[in-house]
């Protein structure tokens, strides 16, 4: 029985590689043939009548997971320098913007239509709106260099500002200025936590000569953040601001303060360490989208009560995007489709307190929301016209941030 079990997850990791590879051809995204794999394993399991333990308890530990892995992934492919700042700073509103208009007119329709207090109806509502970074980053790995950062950077400041938001409205019964000053002193709080780790966990990096190296270092990170999240602080901006520091360390050599982390060594070993992230954030997202799969119930997706509703909220997620994304000048295609809902939507849902969940906002909605979202990527993906990549033997044809003229 062990072995069996081994041999299942074994294989079905290995048709999660092959997903991800064949991605950039078929421009089919990975997490609809993960979510279907594991329904397809779940009938299996029916059909042969296997019996099968509960399995709910570990799907929001591989998301927790799966959630640092791949915003710390994504942070450690981003550029930092005085050339992003305007770029960053555009992608930030266009994350901001879509999030709390989606929220307070889903929160809204839930308040008017659904007999909920407003307060809970943007709880319910704020999941549904957050733009997936565990789908969106693993799905544009083959679009020209200022989509592809476009879309990290977004997709990992929605998780982010997400988190913050929902937690802000959840964790407090009631909203005034003094609830506004402790937010605000939590998020210095967090920041100067993050420079001390970062700072930290750098030295570590730089110094540790043992074999084992980057284990104790990975540990440390989610430790922080598990800890952090404990306190109700806005851990995400940790991962995030390590990330960006370890992956842009070339741009603060020229402080004197960065000469004892050895410079030198610690490039070597920063890219090592990028490896092993990216490796890591592979098996824990292909896990949790197959966990999440085997425990979707066909009657859920099909479900009719909740079917309206979910078309309902894409058609206003997309329709909200089509227009700030219009408004900023920015080029819609393909970053209008890049909206997926995700990992970060399944766990704030799970999180919702109990006396806040509405009925009709349940697993199903969730599911329908998160299938159609990553369909209509998966649609903008197949019909969005060949992207120019970067080719050595073709420089000529190479594109870069500063080759995109979008106006700021």
């Amino acid at each position: 029985m062990n072995f069996a079990i081994i041999i299942t997850i074994c294989v079905l990791l290995l048709l999660a590689y092959a997903f991800t590879i064949s991605s950039s051809k078929t421009k089919i995204p990975s997490v609809i043939l993960l979510l279907l794999l594991g329904w397809v394993v779940k009938q299996i399991t029916d059909v042969f009548h296997i019996v099968i333990p509960d399995l709910n308890s570990l799907l929001p530990i591989f998301g927790t997971i799966g959630l640092v892995l791949i915003v710390l992934e994504g942070s450690l492919e981003l550029e930092l320098n005085k050339k992003k700042i305007p770029f960053v700073r555009k992608t930030l509103i266009t994350a901001v913007i879509p999030l709390f208009i989606t929220a307070f007119l889903i929160g809204h329709f839930f308040y008017y239509f659904l007999d909920s207090s407003y307060k809970d109806g943007l709880i319910n509502a704020v999941p549904l709106c957050i733009i997936s970074s565990a789908i969106a980053i693993s799905s544009v790995g083959h679009l020209n260099s200022y989509n592809k950062e476009f879309a990290i950077y977004e997709s990992s400041l929605s998780d982010i500002l997400g988190v913050l938001f929902f937690n802000f409205i959840a964790l407090n019964s009631v909203i005034d200025f003094d609830t506004l000053g402790h937010f605000g002193l939590q998020i210095i709080l967090m920041l100067i936590i993050s420079f001390i780790a970062t700072a930290f966990l750098a030295f570590l990096l730089s110094r540790i000569d043992h074999h084992i190296k980057f284990a104790p270092i990975v540990l440390l990170i989610i430790l922080i953040f598990a800890i952090s999240e404990i306190y109700h602080l806005p851990a995400l901006i940790f991962i995030m601001l390590f990330g960006l520091f370890i992956g842009n360390f070339d741009e603060f050599e020229r402080f004197k303060a960065i000469q004892y982390l050895k410079p030198r060594s610690l490039d070597k070993e920063v890219k090592k360490f990028k490896e092993l992230i990216i490796e890591a954030a592979f098996l824990v997202r292909s896990l949790f989208f197959l966990l999440f799969g085997f425990l979707m119930k066909t009657e859920d997706i099909l479900n009719p009560h909740t079917l309206e509703l979910a078309v309902g909220i894409v058609v206003l997620i997309y329709l909200v995007r089509a227009l700030q994304l219009k408004f900023f000048k920015v080029k819609l295609m393909p970053l209008l489709f890049i909206a997926p809902r995700g990992l970060i939507t399944i766990l704030l849902f799970l999180s919702i307190p109990e006396d806040s969940k509405i009925p009709l906002v349940n697993k199903a909605l969730i599911i329908q929301v998160i299938v159609l979202t990553a369909l209509m990527m998966m649609i903008g993906l197949i019909f969005n016209k060949k992207e120019e990549i970067n080719n050595d033997k073709n420089e000529s044809e190479n594109l870069t941030i500063e080759d995109m003229e979008v106006p700021l």
